[in-house]
């Protein structure tokens, strides 16, 4: 692989970005650490979107323009691993492997210097901030021009559910679009012996909870993906005093952009009526988050066509789409390319543990291949 020559230093440099995970808008030692890499390497950068950075190669001979994308955010996850990368922040983690991305992108830019003067065209390294959310850094990356002259772009996600040495890169809808919600119940409180005196918020936002199921099993065809969490649920104070108010957070993941601007109006109808009937009131709070994530063809059989010469066919696998959500998504709304999900599983070694696990890892046998991927990527397509 045109990588392995990096193995170590992929691997070094992961271990460098995992001991300094930050939340999303927040990275800076992250982005400091990401300018100091390409400074060591000579490559040009440009910082935007608050904390992003955006490094430059330029070929020897003219050509289009293809990205490498790392997201560098992290998530606040208390890390549980006993290693000596083992995340210096408090009650931060790398926790969905961006650590891994950021590595792997600044491998693949190594290998690609080695291959500058066989470049036709430009290699744009994108490193972009909160991924997570709850700003989106991809929109925001998008706003200020970062990818207005790219012609394709590529990047890859960390996955152990997937064995080291295989990857999936299908074309189409692959990953959901993920927006989120608050609802806030308002009742009237009282003394938890006389119920009658008061109107139950906690009474309320349960069967709201319930109830809002009911839009994924009987409004919706069961052939639709589709799926409502309730990921929070905050209501009262104490155990004998009845809660006057409730908040639900909550999330919406769907494929379909007809279904996905139906949803804040249903919501919002079974909320506002539940409430009623218990003689209690419900706001909707609705934001919209990242779009459908959808691979181009050509580019995914390109990454199908690199990674099976890379790796031989049976480590081309295919697998069911996913709920999650990816602001990769706003570039490809844009701009033809891909995403692929590389296997870092490896039970041998006890890597095992899925993405926002606090005992996340990855097998780190897997940086080159993904290093190599992204190099690949880029000389192909712009030798193309």
């Amino acid at each position: 692989m045109i990588a392995d020559k990096y193995k170590d230093y992929v691997i070094k440099t992961r271990r460098e970005f995992h001991r300094i995970p930050e939340a999303g808008m927040n990275e800076f030692k992250t982005s400091k650490l990401i300018k100091e890499k390409l400074t060591e390497m000579g490559i040009p950068y440009e910082e935007c979107a608050g904390t992003g950075v955006v490094g430059i190669i330029e070929g020897a001979k003219p050509g289009k323009t293809v990205a490498l994308r790392a997201d560098i955010d992290a998530l606040s996850v208390t890390e549980k691993n006993d290693v000596e990368y083992k995340s210096q922040h408090d009650g931060m983690m790398h926790a969905c492997g961006h650590d891994t991305h950021i590595a792997m992108v600044i491998a693949a830019a190594k290998t690609l210097l080695d291959e500058k003067e066989n470049i036709k065209g430009r290699v744009k390294l994108i490193f972009q901030p909160s991924e997570e959310g709850p700003v989106h850094g991809a929109v925001n990356m998008v706003a200020e021009g970062v990818v207005k002259d790219v012609d394709s772009i590529f990047a890859l996600h960390v996955m152990p559910d997937l064995k080291t040495g295989t990857i999936t890169c299908d074309a189409g809808p692959r990953m959901a679009s993920a927006d989120f919600f608050e609802l806030t119940i308002t009742g009237s409180s009282g003394h938890a012996a006389m119920p009658n005196e008061c109107v139950d918020a906690t009474v309320i936002g349960a069967s709201i909870v319930m109830n809002l199921q009911t839009l994924v099993s009987r409004e919706l065809t069961p052939l639709e993906p589709f799926v409502i969490t309730i990921g929070a649920f905050e209501s009262g104070s104490r155990h004998n005093v009845i809660s006057g108010k409730a908040v639900l957070k909550g999330t919406v993941r769907t494929f379909n952009e007809e279904v996905r601007r139906q949803i804040p109006g249903k919501i919002e109808r079974v909320a506002k009526n539940i409430a009623a009937a218990y003689r209690g009131d419900a706001d909707l709070d609705y934001m919209y988050g990242t779009k459908p994530l959808s691979n181009a063809e050509e580019s995914s059989a390109m990454v199908r066509d690199i990674a099976t010469k890379m790796l031989g066919e049976d480590a081309i696998i295919t697998t069911p789409v996913r709920m999650g959500g990816e602001d990769f998504s706003e570039y490809l709304y844009l701009i033809p390319g891909a995403i692929a999900l590389l296997g870092v599983g490896n039970q041998e070694k006890g890597i095992t543990h899925p993405i926002h696990h606090d005992c996340f890892n990855i097998d780190e046998d897997a940086l080159a291949i993904g290093a190599s991927l992204l190099a690949e990527y880029a000389l192909e397509y712009l030798e193309k």
